[in-house]
């Protein structure tokens, strides 16, 4: 999601408390969830809107949905494998194909037939085709007298088995996915499309209108917005499920859903975990976030072409420090903190009335301690296993090649979870993209990386010393990056193919950093997987047993960056005293560059200029709802009843920041492009009829 944290959150946080009821008390309010596929909130959107999803209904639009592993959402929106999304979800793709003389992520990109559409390198995309139940089999495994250590293996072993065990078997992804912060374990099985080719995308300042004045801001008027193709065998996939598109889209005060793929929230955490959070976690990221953007904005001054090259990480960046930013307001407003504390206390007087949930009280002890080994993990971990202290698209992939020849001859279990054959696949595509890599942006990254790692750890610090190699970091550097080989595909296919001899013999400086810091990243990965992550899963179990009694099923996991049903109306909402409408039209986006005097970032696309006389200017453009969403859900469809579509996911305003934490619709909105809006622009203004039909009709001309 994107958008621009501003001054205090207070206000927002204290709306969104007012309505969820009284504390101490366990309530859904409106229209909160992120539902599971398999748990639908049927009765309540029954009882207050009179319309039941069917299972047909349901199991049509989870198969219509996908998910970009890159991170977004989309959604077929044709018999012939069209994939809508967001243009921001299709800036890696568009970044990637780029080059100095041709700038798509820019000045847009539009195939007139299937010979122009341009394969994405290392696009994945995902459909959910079935959830299963193994909460049991996961738990089972771990024993009572086990360690720490001895149960986070078992745990790790009996995931690793389910998930391989379940790809031979079906031939599909299979994921197992926690929930209920480690209450519930689901497997996932995905059909997977990795040829991915782009068909559409308009200008970067149309479809990011406004810029960083307006993002996170409502009105809106952009056109976020871009579609994919999915290729089978060389030639358009046929899928039988896809959306059906609304010529006519939605209107004030209507049902409305969003099927996507949240990220991720913390509404189940503890008190322990949201300090940690607050006090550690989110300030390092910060600082981290914050040296990236300045480096990465003076690297962009230089020149165009860096500019270009830099675009979309610093996009990245940007987005994540400010979603941090509004994270961090939220954890500091006492309103928060105080109904936090006022569930967590509800919990924890329900655990000591019954003699058989007491372990849960010991379990928030459990989890208490655990943030004290994180908290001094924290560093060591994002410098070495996180990859902090070497941030370079060329060290991830040594790093890749390394572990993938020390795993290659483990048992399934003993693997790491990304090297077990039902990974294995998706790794492997990204490892051998030949997507463009360029050096001196490398060198930038890597320097300044080196330099932080320095930094935190202390120039002494025998791994800073091995990763600096006695030169300075940007002389370190440069040795690095321009003394590699595995730039190139086939020196990587080479290494990969010939494991541990090959790796053992390399010289290439890389790899041989990449092994000269791996038992320590390692040994810090496996102490956070026992000592904070293993710890928490068992305590949640317990902390669980309590919530289920008390409020049954009737309620969602935290988000997982797995497919999800949420649903509200369409409705304006009242900011500062004045009435925000739901609606904003073509009208209003020359309105807005008018009163701007069409200065950046509030000026439009020369064709957009031209074309002015034929769009219909009083066309629906953008538009909120009251669905429940969060980062992640950029790129999801928003459809009615009829399971047509009407909308698209790109953002939410200002008030959704605190969405992380706790639901609101006082104020707190989702924002979508119309589905005329889309329609009106092909025709209108891209002279893309042909694609205009496909969306109408459900079928591409040929």
């Amino acid at each position: 999601m994107r958008g621009l944290f501003k001054a205090t959150l207070s206000k927002l946080v204290v709306g969104a408390l007012m309505v969820m009821g009284a504390l101490g008390e366990s309530a859904l309010y409106g229209d909160e969830g992120m539902w599971l596929y398999t748990n639908p909130p049927i009765e309540r959107i029954k009882s207050k809107y009179g319309f039941e999803p069917t299972r047909d209904w349901l199991d049509h639009v989870q198969r219509s949905s996908v998910r970009f592993n890159s991170g977004g959402s989309g959604s077929f929106v044709s018999a012939d494998g069209l994939v809508m999304t967001n243009h921001h979800v299709a800036s890696d793709a568009l970044q990637k194909m780029g080059t100095k003389d041709k700038n798509y992520y820019r000045d847009g990109f539009y195939a007139k037939n299937h010979d122009q559409e341009v394969k994405c390198e290392a696009t994945e995309l995902n459909v959910l085709m079935s959830i299963e139940d193994v909460t049991a089999q996961v738990n089972g495994v771990v024993k009572e007298g086990m360690d720490q250590s001895q149960a986070a293996m078992a745990r790790r072993g009996i995931i690793n088995k389910l998930e391989d065990d379940s790809f031979r078997n079906s031939g599909l992804r299979s994921n197992v996915i926690t929930l209920y912060q480690g209450g519930v374990y689901h497997l996932y099985r995905f059909k997977k499309y990795t040829d991915v080719r782009l068909v559409f995308a308009p200008e970067q300042q149309i479809a990011f209108y406004g810029g960083d004045p307006d993002n996170f801001e409502y009105p809106r008027y952009d056109l976020d917005v871009a579609f994919f193709r999915v290729y089978e065998d060389k030639k358009p996939a046929k899928v039988k499920h896809f959306l059906k598109w609304s010529k006519d889209g939605c209107k004030e005060n209507e049902l409305t859903f969003v099927s996507g793929h949240p990220g991720r929230t913390t509404r189940l955490a503890t008190m322990e975990e949201l300090a940690y959070s607050r006090d550690i976690g989110f300030p390092f990221l910060l600082k981290r976030l914050y040296r990236a953007e300045v480096l990465l904005t003076a690297f962009s001054a230089r020149s165009e072409e860096n500019a270009r090259q830099a675009k979309e990480t610093l996009f990245s960046i940007q987005n994540s420090r400010k979603a941090r930013l509004g994270g961090q307001a939220g954890l500091m407003d006492p309103e928060l903190i105080a109904r936090k504390k006022a569930e967590e206390q509800r919990l924890r007087d329900a655990a000591a009335k019954k003699p058989e949930f007491a372990e849960a009280l010991k379990a928030f002890e459990n989890i208490a301690k655990a943030q004290k080994v994180r908290a001094d993990l924290i560093k060591p971990y994002s410098m070495l296993e996180g990859g902090a202290a070497f941030n370079s698209e060329l060290f991830g992939i040594a790093r890749t090649l390394v572990r993938a020849a020390t795993e290659k001859g483990k048992p399934s279990a003993e693997k790491l979870r990304e090297f077990i054959d039902s990974n294995r696949e998706s790794m492997e595509l990204s490892l051998f993209s030949e997507e463009p890599i360029h050096n001196e942006f490398e060198i930038l990254k890597l320097a300044d990386s080196l330099t932080f790692f320095a930094e935190e750890m202390g120039l002494g610090n025998p791994l800073v010393q091995a990763a600096l190699g006695g030169k300075s970091p940007q002389t370190r550097a440069s040795e690095l990056i321009l003394g590699s080989k595995i730039a190139q595909v086939a020196e990587r296919r080479k290494l990969y193919a010939g494991g541990t001899e090959a790796i053992n013999a390399s010289r290439d400086p890389l790899i041989l950093l990449a092994k000269a810091v791996d038992a320590e990243a390692r040994s810090l990965r496996k102490r956070m997987e026992t000592e904070v992550q293993e710890v928490t899963s068992q305590a949640n179990l317990k902390i669980s047993k309590v919530r289920f009694s008390l409020d049954g099923t009737n309620t969602y996991p935290d988000a997982t960056f797995t497919l999800r049903l949420s649903y509200g109306t369409v409705t304006g909402y009242e900011e500062n005293g004045k009435k925000v409408p739901a609606f904003t039209t073509f009208a209003g986006l020359y309105e807005r560059s008018a009163e701007q005097r069409n200065k950046p970032p509030f000026d439009l696309p020369e064709l957009w200029q031209k074309r002015k006389e034929k769009i219909n200017l009083k066309t629906p453009y953008n538009f909120v709802s009251t669905a429940d969403i969060i980062g992640g859900n950029s790129g999801s469809p928003v459809i009615n009843k009829g399971a047509e579509v009407v909308g698209l996911i790109f953002d939410g305003n200002i008030q959704s920041l605190v969405l992380d934490f706790a639901y609101s619709d006082k104020e707190a909105r989702a924002v979508s492009v119309c589905s005329q809006a889309i329609s009106e622009a092909l025709t209108k203004v891209y002279d893309a009829p042909k694609l205009a039909q496909e969306l109408a009709t459900g079928k591409a001309s040929h």
